[in-house]
C-alpha cells in the first residue's frame, strides 16, 4: 500500500509499505478515505519526536472498515468509520471514566496511552496518513458513522482529533458563560476552539497569532478580536491591559513549536528543552488573578524558566493535558449532524498521498494560506 513514511529530518515521502493485517483478534482493518495532517506531525517533521526509517504517520483517519477480528463485535465490513488519536482499550480505569488519552492498555513502553503515528514512546502504533491502517481494540477505538447519515468525510473526519480537541479544551478549562477567553494560536485547534467558547456562552473571545491570514480567518469565520503579537513585542501586557486585569481563561492552542521572542533562541543551551515556552509566559502574563491557563499544544520536555511563581502568587490555575477525545466523538457529530457549527471551513487544502512532501511543506512554512491539508487517498 501507499503511505506517508518518516525518511529523516523535514523528509515525509510516500513509499511502497506493507499493508497491515489482523494481529489480534480485537483488531480490524480500515480502508483510508481521508487524513488529516496535525501541527503534532511537525513535532517528528522537525526531529523533536524520531521513529525509525519507513514509519507512517498520521493520526487523524477515517474510513472503511475492511476486515474485523473475531472478538470485534459492534463493527462489521463496510462501515464507515472515523478513527481516534487516542487508542484505548475501553476495559482499564481510565478508559472506564472518560480519561482514555492516558490508556493503561494501549502503550507498552510507556505510562502515557498510545497513540496513532508517534513512534515507540507512544505505543509504535503505526498511522493513517495511509491506504489502510490497522485499528486495535477496534470497538472502543473507533466511531462508527450512523449508516443513515448523509455527512461528507469532510465534516466528520475533524472527530479524529481536531474537534474534540478543542471542545475539551474550553470544557477542561472551566470557561463559564460570560467569561473572556484568550485563545494563543489560530490553527485548526484554535480556530474551533474559538467557535467553542462563542457556543459555551462567553462574552469575549481574542485571537492571537502571527500569520494574518489566520487572524483574518479567525475574524471572518469565528467573529473575534484578533491580536498580531509580531506587531506587539510586549503582547501579553497588551492583553492584560485590553482585558483590564486579565482574562478569565487563556487557551494555549501552540505548544513548544512556537515562536520565540526577539533575541532569543529556539529551544536552549541545556539539552533538557525541546522549542518554547514563549506562549507559556504570554499567558501568564494575560489570565486574571484566579484565572485559568488551559495548555493543549503539545509540551513534550522539560521548560526552563516556568513562571510558577506568576502563577503561584496570583492564585491562577493550570489545567493541561493530551486531550481524552474518545467519549466525546459521539456528543460533537450530533451538533455537527444539527448545524451547530461548520467544521469544514478550517479545511484549504485536499491533497494526493503522493504530494506529501510538498504538503508538509506547504503546511510547515504556512504558504498558499493553507489552515488545514487532508489527504484522499
Amino acid at each position: 500500500m501507499k503511505a506517508v513514511t518518516f525518511q529523516g529530518k523535514k523528509s515525509m515521502v510516500t513509499k511502497d509499505v506493507a499493508t497491515p493485517d489482523i494481529q489480534d483478534n480485537k483488531d480490524m482493518i480500515v480502508r483510508i478515505t481521508a487524513s488529516g495532517i496535525c501541527g503534532s506531525d511537525l513535532h517528528l517533521y522537525h526531529g523533536g519526536i524520531v521513529p525509525e526509517e519507513d514509519y507512517v504517520i498520521g493520526h487523524e483517519p477515517m474510513g472503511i472498515v475492511e476486515e474485523v477480528g473475531s472478538e470485534v463485535k459492534h463493527l462489521k465490513k463496510g462501515d464507515r468509520v472515523v478513527i481516534p488519536f487516542n487508542i484505548g482499550c475501553g476495559e482499564c480505569f481510565f478508559c472506564k471514566n472518560q480519561m482514555e488519552s492516558q490508556c493503561d492498555e494501549s502503550n507498552p513502553h510507556g505510562e502515557v496511552g498510545g497513540l496513532f503515528g508517534f513512534a515507540e514512546p507512544n505505543g509504535n502504533h503505526p498511522g493513517g496518513q495511509a491506504e489502510y491502517l490497522r485499528v486495535p481494540y477496534a470497538d472502543f477505538t473507533s466511531f462508527k458513522v450512523p449508516e443513515s447519515s448523509e455527512l461528507k468525510d469532510e465534516q466528520v473526519m475533524l472527530l479524529s482529533d481536531v474537534l474534540p480537541t478543542a471542545y475539551w479544551s474550553v470544557e477542561h478549562s472551566g470557561m463559564k458563560k460570560g467569561d473572556t477567553v484568550i485563545i494563543l494560536g489560530s490553527g485548526p485547534i484554535g480556530l474551533m476552539a474559538q467557535k467553542f467558547a462563542w457556543m459555551k456562552g462567553a462574552e469575549r473571545v481574542i485571537a492571537v497569532d502571527q500569520v494574518d491570514y489566520r487572524l483574518k480567518h479567525a475574524k471572518k469565520t469565528n467573529n473575534v478580536e484578533t491580536f498580531n503579537f509580531k506587531d506587539n513585542e510586549q503582547i501579553g501586557k497588551l492583553l492584560h491591559e485590553e482585558t483590564k486585569g486579565g482574562a478569565d481563561v487563556v487557551i494555549d492552542c501552540v505548544g513548544m513549536d512556537g515562536t520565540v521572542p526577539p533575541n532569543t533562541e529556539f529551544g536552549s543551551e541545556m539539552d533538557n528543552q525541546f522549542g518554547t515556552i514563549s506562549p507559556i509566559v504570554t499567558a501568564s502574563q494575560s489570565v486574571r488573578k484566579f484565572g485559568t491557563v488551559q495548555l493543549t499544544g503539545v509540551y513534550a520536555s522539560e521548560a526552563n524558566a516556568f513562571p510558577l511563581g506568576d502563577f503561584f502568587t496570583r492564585n491562577v490555575s493550570l489545567t493541561m493535558g493530551q486531550a481524552p477525545v474518545i467519549h466525546l466523538m459521539p456528543e460533537i457529530y450530533e451538533k455537527i449532524e444539527n448545524n451547530e457549527f461548520d467544521p469544514t471551513d478550517i479545511i484549504t487544502h485536499k491533497m494526493d498521498l503522493d504530494d506529501a512532501g510538498k504538503a508538509y511543506d506547504i503546511f510547515d512554512r504556512k504558504d498558499d494560506d493553507s489552515i488545514k491539508i487532508i489527504f484522499k487517498p
